[in-house]
């Protein structure tokens, strides 16, 4: 039954947005990356490692990792207030928690490694987005990674288990659970859910989920091989 549900867009259940993927397009960064998906549109800068002269945040075994996600005042429909808000702190601190156990962070003591994410344009699931943006974007700026993150949303729409919700599944769907992982171990690195799933519910959620971060990992893959194939 659910491999006949055709969602509004006219996806099928399991199917991702069209997905777009480039690194390097910042000059004054040490790696950076653009995302599109479907209309979401994400720029990710990053800037170190570099030493952190402040005593009171460095750490003696290890670089801090500094994430800001942020919405531009005309990134949604209606205009947003500039400026950082509670919303935007608590993705900030997700996104930061997601790809920590990715990095290696021990090889920098007492640095910091900054992660600017700049949400251009939403329709639903940019801290997904965010999280993909930012592992590309410390992979093109050659900090040791032990894996890429990668990360999609899953959900409940009209009773029917669905990836890659757009901003109306999301807001009017019956649960939203982004899941973030390391694709070589599958190891979770970040897990999150509004509503309600039945325990059949959230194993199949969870099998679109790795499929769908599996999928998003070769574009990955495919992405940092397009700048760094040749070398």
């Amino acid at each position: 039954m659910n491999e006949q549900f055709i969602r509004k867009d006219g996806r099928p259940f399991n199917s991702l947005r069209n997905m777009k993927m480039e690194i390097g397009v910042l000059n004054n960064a040490d790696g950076s990356a653009y995302i599109e998906c479907g209309n979401n549109k994400i720029l990710v800068g990053v800037y170190g490692p570099k030493e952190l002269y402040s005593k009171k945040h460095s750490k003696p075994d290890g670089a801090v990792l500094r994430c800001k996600y942020n919405m531009i005042p005309f990134s949604v429909t209606e205009r947003k207030r500039p400026g950082p808000d509670r919303r935007s702190t608590e993705i900030s601190k997700l996104i930061s928690e997601a790809i920590t156990p990715a990095i290696f962070l021990e090889k920098y003591p007492r640095s910091s490694i900054d992660v600017s994410i700049e949400v251009l344009e939403a329709e639903g699931g940019t801290r997904c987005l965010g999280i993909v943006g930012a592992s590309l974007a410390l992979a093109d700026a050659e900090i040791p990674m032990k894996d890429l993150i990668s990360a999609c949303a899953v959900g409940k729409v009209d009773n029917h288990i669905v990836v890659d919700l757009s901003e109306e599944e999301d807001q009017t769907g019956q649960a939203d659970m982004p899941v973030a992982i390391m694709p070589r171990t599958g190891e979770i690195t970040f897990l999150q859910m509004d509503g309600n799933l039945s325990v059949p519910e959230f194993e199949e959620a969870m099998q679109l989920a790795y499929d769908g971060c599996y999928y998003i990992n070769q574009l990955q893959q495919q992405t940092l091989l397009k700048k760094y194939g040749g070398e």
